[in-house]
């Protein structure tokens, strides 16, 4: 891929990106930031009982409150890489990398030539061995960063098999580092490979098989609840 190709694709992230920062998008990226920090903080916090229970009683009064505004269920953007057919889409209620979705770490990804890079920092919410990361948000980084990887062969495909290899246990608190790649398009597979840093050290590594499929039927079938509350 091309100087000219990497400089066009990161102009689209970039632009995408930008609608966060205004508005709506603007607000919902800072309610979601405060959110994570809320998580972050509980999962460590060994506040008296009064006090939590305050906290608790101010989040259910807003989640009531928050029942009652309008809803979009189906989402505006992309909620995944991998599916999204592009890499210049607008991720921003992504599980994993929505800057609007509190449930998101988040990481950042971009691409850099043929090689899609990521950073992302997990603090103490995301803990499985003492001090480490929950294996289970590893294969999930892979994932999304594979996603975004296979999403330049101009194919829209979903994770067909992901295979992670454990290297060593990966650090919390600490900047992580990722690259992706495809390896190779055989029909309507799409192979990609990457690896997981924890400054020097390699942490893991992964192979995903990705299969190119037609989303229409699969966006027909979302059930959209009616109303403002939950389905």
């Amino acid at each position: 891929m091309s100087n000219a190709k990497h400089e066009t694709v990161n102009d689209v992230l970039a632009a995408a990106a930008s609608a966060g920062e205004r508005g709506v998008w603007a607000q919902k990226r800072r309610l979601a930031a405060a959110m994570r920090l809320v998580i972050e903080r509980l999962v460590t916090t060994e506040a008296p009982e009064d006090e939590l229970r305050v906290a608790a009683d101010r989040l259910e009064r807003y989640a009531e409150r928050l029942q009652t505004q309008p809803r979009q269920y189906i989402t505006w953007g992309h909620p995944e890489a991998s599916t999204a057919g592009t890499v210049g889409g607008f991720f921003d209620l992504s599980p994993f990398m929505g800057r609007a979705n509190p449930l998101a770490p988040p990481i950042t990804l971009w691409v850099d030539g043929d090689t899609v890079r990521g950073k992302g920092t997990f603090g103490w919410a995301y803990q499985g061995p003492p001090g480490h990361l929950h294996g289970g948000f590893v294969a999930a980084m892979f994932d999304e960063a594979l996603g975004l990887a296979q999403s330049m062969t101009g194919h829209p495909g979903m994770t067909g098999t992901l295979t992670v290899r454990y290297r060593r246990p990966t650090p919390l608190n600490t900047e992580l580092r990722l690259e992706a790649n495809v390896q190779r398009v055989d029909g309507r597979k799409i192979f990609t490979e990457a690896r997981l840093y924890a400054g020097d050290s390699l942490t893991a590594e992964a192979e995903a098989i990705f299969i190119t499929v037609d989303l229409s039927a699969m966006q027909k079938s979302v059930r959209v609840p009616m109303g403002t509350g939950d389905a």
